[in-house]
């Protein structure tokens, strides 16, 4: 794949109208709060039948496992070529060009928490929280990242639950939670307390709902950008729940919940190029525009070597980034899936590429660059988070580089 399709522009096309006419004129609004971005992703799903595409294909999914737990025949899925690839990754770009923190807070809710349902619930789980998940007729949250942990996920993790009698207690609290102050539904993960050493205790994941006495939800926190992505903290006292709300029902998944959580990691690590596409896309077009219009000292500054330098190493980035875009679309195309050291090695560029891509057009503006009036200002901002969350650029090299010395 050296170019989007006719098919893909023309997608393209329609969503960069809706972002224009339904995104661009709230982003003030989005940007300082006054806005949840809900609503806005609700019409985006509406709009383009995002949400009736999710249905069709849950109750397909449920149906096939409902008919294997009975014992009949069931024909495997066959894959569709330009199915979940492009037509996922499309709006993800699109949305990044005005409003980066709208993706975190989507893919967070109908990508993250309904993936760690998916891949590893009951079928009566999956029903029960997922589809509303996927189709964002409810938001939801994906809790990790602890107060003292970061980095270090599982070894630092300090929640815990612990059994009584046919339930199980749960205590602990969570940070940097996207959607937390909103969220209907939360996938709680925690450490199974047998009495063991910290080390040694089984990963378990809870589905949670709002309002159950003893779970907290936070304000927004407020942070350096994204700020359409709500952000915040949760706080569990001696919270109940019986096993219905174990995903998977059971403390012995095959994999283990270790494996589910790094699995999740690796899903939200190779949509990150998606998301840096965007922004470098955005940040370029702006520069160009204004590298022709800015007069100094007798000429557009884009006459000048030093401004077209800049203005071709984002474009180099660009097309880097965009390469890996479509080499996503091509390996689901095929049925493959990323490794996490794969996944691991785009988000590393993809994310460096575009803060310093932001970066430089904040540059390129001058004093205008660091007016909040110019958009390159909050792009600068929300770029950096790429960097950050779903591993550091320090994590990522360190999976890159033992993948590579493990072979």
């Amino acid at each position: 794949m050296i170019d989007w399709t006719d098919e893909q522009k023309m997608v393209r096309d329609a969503v960069r109208r809706f972002v224009d006419e339904e995104v661009r004129p709230h982003v003030e609004e989005l940007e300082h709060g006054d806005m949840p971005p809900y609503d806005i992703l609700r019409k985006l799903f509406r709009t383009f039948g995002m949400d009736e595409m999710a249905r069709a294909s849950f109750e397909k999914r449920i149906a096939r496992e409902k008919a294997a737990a009975a014992g009949e025949a069931v024909d495997e899925p066959t894959g569709e070529r330009n199915g979940d690839g492009s037509m996922t990754l499309i709006p993800i770009v699109e949305l990044c060009r005005v409003c980066p923190g709208m993706v975190t807070a989507m893919g967070v809710s109908m990508g993250l928490t309904s993936s760690a349902i998916m891949s590893k619930g009951t079928t009566a789980q999956k029903e029960r929280w997922a589809l509303d998940l996927l189709t964002m007729d409810k938001v939801g949250a994906w809790a990790i990242t602890e107060p003292g942990s970061g980095s270090d996920a599982f070894g630092s993790m300090r929640a815990t639950a612990r059994r009584d009698g046919d339930e199980y207690v749960l205590n602990g609290s969570k940070t940097f939670i996207t959607n937390g102050p909103y969220a209907d539904t939360t996938v709680f993960i925690c450490k199974l307390d047998e009495g063991n050493p910290p080390e040694d205790r089984k990963i378990l994941s809870f589905v949670l709902d709002r309002g159950m006495p003893g779970f907290e939800q936070s304000k927004p926190l407020r942070k350096m950008g994204m700020h359409s992505s709500p952000t915040g903290e949760l706080f569990l006292t001696d919270v109940r729940v019986g096993r219905d709300r174990l995903i998977g029902e059971t403390e012995d998944l095959p994999s283990g919940g270790r494996e589910g959580a790094k699995a999740t990691f690796q899903q939200e690590r190779s949509g990150v190029a998606a998301m840096a596409l965007g922004i470098i896309e955005e940040c370029l077009e702006l520069s160009v525009q204004y590298a022709k219009d800015r007069v100094q000292f007798g000429k557009p500054i884009g006459e000048f070597q030093l401004i077209q330098d800049k203005l071709a190493r984002m474009e180099v980035a660009r097309l880097n980034v965009q390469n890996l875009v479509f080499r996503t679309i091509e390996l689901g195309a095929v049925g493959r899936t990323m490794t996490l050291a794969e996944a691991s090695a785009m988000k590393l560029y993809a994310a460096r590429a575009a803060t310093e891509v932001a970066l430089e057009a904040v540059q390129l503006f001058g004093g205008n660059g660091y007016m909040s009036e110019f958009r390159v200002e909050q792009l600068a901002r929300d770029a950096k988070v790429l960097q950050i969350y779903a591993g550091t650029d320090e994590i990522q090299i360190t999976h890159i580089a033992r993948d590579l010395l493990s072979r």
